[in-house]
């Protein structure tokens, strides 16, 4: 019997011997492991959330910087047709590129906070003109000069004009609940009290 149970297993391990030399052929003798499975990546920028916490605060700093920036803009257009000075022209172009593409933040803000922007965009005769916004009136003044006479008259408008988008800003900062609002905020104070600093620069 121990003889028979000899037999038996020498005969299954050459059966086993056989079966490995076989599989090893169908696999062209590759013994490398089976690759692990691919791991999905997460996006390399994750998605604008403008809808997050947001307070009366965040609400107005959008609503009333959109028409301020838009009044900057033609401010703008007015400097490169008029201005005499190349570093005027330029300063007017730096603010276009500037806020152009924050008009476009703030209202992606307003629609993600289910907010609709002021009534009227560019008609500015009902704002608060205490945030450095102009009157028609003085904006058919600045339209009306050309030269050196536009150079100055430009450069003191915009002064004011900033200084109200940097004062709407810094309340925004101290009172906001939105991240990504009082991040555009504070970017509107460094950039535009540059732009002051070389304003009164021209000037002087």
């Amino acid at each position: 019997m121990s003889t028979i149970r000899r037999s038996n297993r020498a005969a299954m391990a050459g059966t086993a011997l056989v079966l490995s030399v076989a599989l090893s052929a169908c696999g062209g003798g590759s013994t490398a492991p089976a690759a692990a499975p691919a791991t999905i990546q997460p996006p390399a920028t994750a998605p604008s959330d403008g809808g997050a916490q947001h307070n009366d605060t965040d609400i107005r700093f959008a609503q009333m910087m959109i028409p301020h920036h838009q009044q900057a803009l033609a401010m703008a257009e007015m400097a490169l047709q008029r201005a005499e000075s190349p570093e005027v022209k330029a300063l007017a172009e730096q603010i276009r590129a500037a806020q152009d593409p924050e008009i476009a933040t703030l209202n992606g803000f307003l629609s993600a906070w289910g907010t609709p922007p002021l009534e009227g965009e560019m008609d500015h005769s009902g704002m608060d003109h205490s945030n450095g916004m102009m009157s028609q009136g003085d904006m058919d003044s600045l339209g009306a000069t050309t030269g050196a006479t536009f150079d100055r008259t430009f450069l003191e408008m915009m002064i004011a004009h900033h200084e109200g988008a940097v004062a709407e800003s810094e309340r925004e900062v101290a009172g906001g609940a939105n991240a990504q609002a009082k991040q555009l905020a504070t970017e509107i104070i460094s950039g535009q009290t540059a732009e002051i600093e070389r304003m009164r620069q021209l000037l002087g």
